[in-house]
C-alpha cells in the first residue's frame, strides 16, 4: 500500500476517472487516461492497474445502463458473450497475479498499441455483410472464442479494454455503430467486474483512491453513455487512436530507454 496520499492525488484520479468512464461508455479506452493518473500518485503500476481496474466498475454500469435501449437487439448474443465474458476475465487477473511488476513493465506499451492498431484497420478487417447479416441468431464458437480472448486481456490489463472489444466486436458483427458500442459496453462491464471482484482479494487496491474514482466513473460512464448516439464515430474514433498511440509510445520509452 502507498502511504502519504494527499488530497491533491486524490483530486487528479478522480478528473481522471471522470473523464475515463465517459471515454469508456463513448468508444473504450478511457482507462488509458485514468492508469496514468493512478501512477503518477506514486503507485506501482501493477497495484494502478488492479486499482484501475476495480474502481471503473461502476463506469462501465453506467455506461450499460445508459445504453439499455441498443442492447435490445443485442439479448440473442448478450448471454453467451457474457459467459465468455466472465471466464476469460478471470483467466487475465490469474495470469496478471502470476506476472512480476518487472515484466509487466515491458509488457504494458505492447498490449496498449495493438489494442490501438488493430482499432485503426477495424474498417478493412470487418468482414463484407451477408443478406442475413442481421438476422437474430445465437453466436457461435466463431464469435465466442474471440470474446473469451478479449476478456482475458481485460482481466490482465484494463487499460484499452473497451478499444480492444470494440475492434473485435466491429470484425465479428455487422450491425449500426451504436447497436454495437452498447454490446461492447456491456461485455466490458463483465470482464471488468468479474476481473474485480477477484483481485479485491489481492491486498494490492489503494481504496481511497479507488473509491474516489468509482464515484466519478459512474457519473462519467453515465454521461458518455447518453452522448453515445450523437456524436460521429469516426472523428471518435480517430480521437481515441491518436491518443491511445501517443499513451502506448510514452510508456514504451519509460520500459526501454
Amino acid at each position: 500500500m502507498v502511504h502519504g496520499l494527499s488530497v491533491a492525488d486524490h483530486v487528479l484520479v478522480g478528473v481522471a476517472a471522470l473523464a475515463g468512464g465517459g471515454v469508456n461508455a463513448l468508444a473504450g479506452g478511457g482507462t488509458l487516461i485514468t492508469f496514468p493518473a493512478l501512477v503518477a500518485t506514486g503507485v506501482s503500476v501493477k497495484a494502478a492497474n488492479i486499482t484501475n481496474t476495480v474502481a471503473l466498475c461502476p463506469g462501465y454500469f453506467g455506461g450499460t445502463y445508459a445504453q439499455r435501449k441498443d442492447l435490445e437487439a443485442q439479448r440473442h448474443r448478450l448471454p453467451l458473450f457474457a459467459v465468455a465474458a466472465g471466464l476469460g476475465g478471470l483467466t487475465g487477473s490469474l495470469l496478471l497475479l502470476a506476472t512480476s511488476e518487472a515484466v509487466f513493465k515491458k509488457i504494458i506499451p505492447f498490449l496498449i498499441l495493438g489494442a490501438v492498431t488493430l482499432l485503426c484497420f477495424q474498417d478493412k478487417l470487418r468482414p463484407k455483410a451477408a443478406p442475413n447479416a442481421h438476422e437474430a441468431r445465437r453466436p457461435g464458437p466463431r464469435e465466442v472464442i474471440p470474446i473469451y480472448a478479449v476478456a482475458i486481456y481485460g482481466g490482465y490489463f484494463g487499460a484499452g479494454l473497451g478499444i480492444m472489444t470494440l475492434a473485435v466486436l466491429g470484425v465479428l458483427i455487422d450491425d449500426l455503430f451504436t447497436r454495437i458500442n452498447a454490446l461492447k459496453q456491456a461485455v466490458s462491464f463483465v470482464v471488468n467486474t468479474c476481473a474485480a471482484i477477484f483481485l479485491s482479494f489481492s491486498g494490492k487496491v489503494q481504496w481511497s483512491l479507488a473509491a474516489v474514482m468509482a464515484v466519478a466513473a459512474l457519473i462519467g460512464g453515465s454521461l458518455g453513455g447518453h452522448l453515445a448516439g450523437r456524436l460521429a464515430p469516426k472523428k471518435l474514433r480517430l480521437v481515441v487512436i491518436v491518443f491511445g498511440f501517443a499513451v502506448g509510445l510514452v510508456y514504451f520509452w519509460r520500459a526501454f530507454f
